[in-house]
């Protein structure tokens, strides 16, 4: 039973840092398209700093195409935020993702350590008793050992008693009958 809960925690184990890994690296795909972004977002300023110095008309002035233009890279800049805060928004989907897995894990390995606590408890517990069983056994071996040993000495006691009193007795007994040589 024990060797199926440490298979199944394993098990359990591998998977969820499998499942971790890719999130980790779907992770660090979403920050380097957004850093992507934000690099095409730098250009963009750049070519509106430049276009809002462009000058094509008469005597220096901005003409009406160079104004179109300017907004609609104006315009672009502003697609290209509204596509980062999207883009944020996964990222920070992900984050949270992650910091579910990371509390899940925590609370996962707390539960399995209050379990392994609770299990060395009871196991220390019943070690404790089988000790204490132990040495009444012990204590009931050594009386029965010393009864034996009392029984055997009061029966070789006994048995001698008997014997000598046996002897005793036919010494005592008339010799009846006759005797051939």
């Amino acid at each position: 039973m024990m060797r199926k809960a440490i298979l199944f925690t394993l098990l359990f184990g591998s998977l969820i840092s499998v499942s971790f890994a890719q999130d980790s690296s779907a992770y660090e795909l979403q920050r380097n398209k957004i850093n992507v972004m934000l690099a095409e977002r730098s250009t963009r300023f750049g070519q509106y700093d430049e276009s809002l110095n462009a000058r094509t008309g008469i005597f220096g002035f901005q003409t009406k195409r160079d104004i179109k233009n300017s907004n609609e890279i104006l315009r672009q800049i502003a697609i290209n935020d509204n596509n980062i805060f999207t883009e944020l928004k996964v990222l920070l989907d992900y984050k949270d993702l992650q910091f579910q897995q990371v509390k899940s894990n925590v609370d996962n390995s707390q539960l399995r350590i209050d379990s392994y606590k609770k299990t060395i408890r009871d196991l220390q517990v019943k070690n404790d008793e089988l000790l204490e069983y132990n040495q009444k056994i012990s204590k009931s071996t050594n009386y029965l050992q010393l009864l034996l040993a009392l029984f055997v000495v009061i029966s070789a006691v006994l048995f001698f008693i008997l014997y000598r009193k046996n002897k005793l007795m036919k010494s005592k007994e008339p010799q009846s009958g006759i005797k051939v040589l």
